[in-house]
């Protein structure tokens, strides 16, 4: 890797934006956070004064009311401004709930209440007709006693106490609302810039192993730590160069058996070529029948891929339709039997039906005679050849079984690759391709059919084909 690559800064442009993006995000939060707040304090604290204001006046109307009753004047008041204060203190706050001296300057002061008297004299506080800008704008309620208004109690409406109470309340919860949108504003700094240096240095490593990917590195891999999705990403990385790495190495080794099985029968046809053009061996009827059998391999070995190619793309030819798997499958054994029977095998099957599956019956018999071929080809002589089709629920099963020899549970799972052989009992010495099994699951596919080995009862390969059921009332309608 070059010194270029691994000079990298410590945020990535992902991670810039990530970080402009979530610091301006938090501190709009803040900003609309303090506008709400701010306004909600001032209207909701105006709205708790009004309402405040004009209940203590109305207890202190009351009070004063039956202060008149009992002297029937308020010369008392206008001799001892004492008494005054005594009173509104006593109206405004029991003694059994008196208030700190910071509530009560603010929220009880005698001086924001003026008093008058029937005849609108003033008993405290200013005269109606005072140029203070203060006493224009106050509020009146009637002084009652026994129903019959004795005076006139003014008060201050609560926008007038805002100048006081912005330097005591509103300020002090305004300077710490501010501290608190600071150090929300540090808190999204520092969050922003850890999580935006956490999710570039995770966008940087993909970049990195996705460039490597792209190079041709198959051996490349991600940590995956954690459960989140950026974990998943990384699995599914993971698993996406495990892919690439095994088709890189399937793709080698499918083409190195491929030139392998085309080099044996082109090797042949040079031979006996090169043996008729030095007169070694006569151009006669026999050996011309000799080359063909070479040319008939190849064009085999030529079909065979070209179906598997077909299948890899998704475009093998199968025209689906209501069929019986029991008629496609018997008549092809009944023909069979006797090639069988010159290879040594005894046929027994076992076969129910009708069987309505979704299929082809090219197809179908195709798949019939690749099986066939691989029995013939390799199993011993004398032999047996079990096959039975029976239903199971929503399926039909197709069970192939043969005798000795049989395959290692190791080598089972490889049975259907392509070019593969057994060494040992089951091995080339027929002059198999190595194709028809995998031919044979291509097919068993295109008919959603599972098709799995495993080790027969009589000793040497059972296959097992399952073929989803076709419902009742879908069997016969390609005759409606």
């Amino acid at each position: 890797m070059s010194a270029k690559r691994l000079l990298r800064p410590a945020f990535s442009r992902l991670g810039l934006k990530l970080f402009a993006i979530i610091l301006v995000v938090n501190v709009a939060i803040a900003g609309i956070v303090f506008v709400a707040i701010s306004r909600s304090l001032d209207q909701g604290f105006i709205e708790y004064l009004d309402h405040a204001q004009t209940r203590r006046a109305e207890t202190l109307a009351e009070g004063l009311g039956e202060a008149w009753a009992r002297r029937q004047n308020w010369q008392w008041l206008r001799q001892s401004p004492r008494a005054w204060h005594h009173l509104v203190r006593r109206q405004l706050w029991p003694a059994d709930s008196l208030p700190p001296a910071s509530v009560e300057g603010n929220l009880g002061d005698p001086r924001d209440f003026v008093l008058h008297d029937e005849n609108g004299l003033p008993v405290i506080g200013l005269p109606p007709n005072t140029n203070d800008d203060g006493a224009a704008d106050l509020r009146w309620l009637p002084v009652l006693s026994d129903g019959r208004r004795v005076g006139t109690l003014g008060y201050r409406p609560p926008e007038q106490l805002m100048a006081r109470m912005d330097r005591l309340f509103l300020s002090q919860q305004r300077r710490n609302l501010t501290i608190i949108v600071i150090a929300l504003a540090l808190t999204s700094l520092l969050l922003a810039g850890a999580l935006s240096w956490w999710l570039g240095r995770r966008a940087r490593g993909m970049t990195l192993a996705t460039r490597r990917l792209t190079e041709g590195d198959y051996s490349i891999r991600l940590p995956e730590r954690g459960r989140d999705e950026l974990s998943s990403l990384s699995h599914d990385f993971n698993v996406l160069a495990e892919t690439l790495e095994a088709s890189r190495e399937a793709r080698s080794r499918w083409v190195s058996d491929i030139a392998h099985e085309l080099r044996t029968p082109l090797a042949v046809l040079r031979g006996e070529i090169e043996a008729m053009q030095d007169g070694i061996r006569a151009l006669d009827q026999d050996n011309l029948y000799s080359l063909a059998q070479e040319v008939g391999q190849l064009e085999r070995l030529v079909a065979d891929l070209r179906l598997l190619s077909q299948s890899d793309a998704g475009a093998l030819e199968v025209q689906l339709a209501p069929t019986d798997l029991a008629d496609s499958l018997a008549p092809r054994l009944e023909e069979a039997r006797g090639w069988l029977d010159d290879n040594g095998l005894v046929l027994e099957s076992h076969i129910e039906g009708p069987a309505w599956i979704r299929g082809d019956l090219q197809r179908l018999r195709q798949l019939w005679n690749n099986l066939l071929d691989n029995t013939c080809a390799y199993t011993q002589q004398p032999g047996h050849l079990r096959v039975s089709l029976r239903r199971q629920g929503d399926l039909w099963v197709l069970t192939w079984e043969d005798t000795a020899p049989g395959v290692p549970e190791s080598e089972l799972p490889r049975l259907t690759e392509r070019l593969y052989r057994v060494e040992g009992s089951r091995n080339r010495a027929s002059g198999g391709s190595g194709l028809g099994l995998p031919i044979a699951m291509a097919l068993a596919r295109a008919h959603d059919a599972q098709m799995s080995p495993s080790p027969s009862e009589l000793g040497g390969l059972c296959w097992s084909l399952s073929f989803p059921a076709l419902p009742n009332h879908l069997q016969h309608e390609d005759d409606q």
